[in-house]
């Protein structure tokens, strides 16, 4: 397959180019003309100033499928106005411009798997989610639900789009596990919150798997992508404290984390209560290497 990737320096972006290439496909990677030297076939583009080259496109000629996964990070820094707005728009300017790309290849574009997130749930308690399950109404869950609406239009070219609504990914390279690791390893490691909230994880493998296969079988609509065991934060906490060997009994009081992030972020990203269940991918036979929270983290941290 040729397959376009956005995002490509990013965490799931970075491995889902190498298990591409793994496996025999080309990789056409989206690349601003200031990001510096890329790999093998690329197309230049600058979502914040609306360019696509289409020189480019031309030059490449068709692609099977996009995985789209650009966009400003959530959880990098606190939540000011400037930054809503960045998170937001980052989101739309480039998934419109991955439309255009789409729209201009004369052969089409078979699948586009776009970024989304399961914080288009909102916070929701206790309450078991899958992909019918209604939109939450915070401003996360209104991230994602324009950012998929963006990429649906696709679907007028005769596209089939997947919303990838991605969990949260485990891995120590990156992400919140990167973060929290070292204190966990230090016997700093602790509940956030009140513990009862729940978390969705999934392994960097297996979000990788899981975009791979939904473009070898396109299938349009949300699709969560995370593993079928949500956990508590107090149980996530155990488990991680157990993955590492070492103690974990601290507490993080809500009212800390509001300080040290700001209030929005906090409720809306780190304190939600997020459980749910990946049911399109399980109904259509995907397996997961890593189904469960416990073997998540053990091939984490090993």
């Amino acid at each position: 397959m040729r397959v376009g990737l956005t995002g490509a320096s990013g965490l799931i972006g970075r491995a889902t180019a190498t298990a591409l290439r793994e496996r025999g496909d080309t990789v056409v990677t989206f690349v601003r003309p200031t990001g510096g030297a890329a790999t093998g076939e690329t197309i230049r583009w600058d979502p914040a100033t609306d360019v696509l080259d289409d020189d480019d496109l031309r030059r490449v000629g068709g692609l099977d499928a996009i995985v789209n996964l650009a966009g400003a990070g959530i959880g990098d820094r606190r939540w000011s106005d400037e930054r809503k707005t960045l998170i937001l728009q980052s989101r739309l300017a480039s998934t419109t411009l991955v439309v255009r790309a789409i729209q201009s290849l004369a052969s089409g574009v078979g699948a586009l798997a776009s970024g989304s997130a399961i914080g288009v749930y909102g916070s929701r308690g206790d309450e078991v989610l899958d992909e019918t399950s209604t939109h939450g109404g915070d401003f996360l869950a209104d991230v994602c639900q324009s950012w998929e609406a963006a990429a649906q239009t696709a679907s007028t070219s005769g596209t089939v789009v997947t919303a990838l609504r991605t969990g949260i990914v485990m891995s120590a390279a990156g992400g919140a596990l990167k973060r929290q690791l070292p204190l966990f390893r230090a016997g700093l490691g602790g509940t956030l919150g009140s513990g009862r909230q729940w978390l969705s994880p999934i392994a960097l493998t297996d979000e990788v798997r899981a975009i791979l296969w939904l473009i070898d079988h396109p299938q349009a609509g949300p699709v969560n992508l995370s593993a079928p065991d949500p956990v508590t934060n107090q149980t996530f906490t155990r488990l991680l404290a157990r993955a590492v060997r070492r103690p974990a009994v601290l507490r993080v009081p809500a009212v800390a984390l509001s300080i040290a992030l700001g209030t929005e972020l906090v409720h809306e990203a780190v304190l939600a209560s997020q459980r749910v269940q990946p049911t399109a991918l399980l109904e259509r036979g995907f397996h997961f290497t890593y189904p469960s929270t416990t073997e998540i983290l053990a091939a984490a941290v090993r």
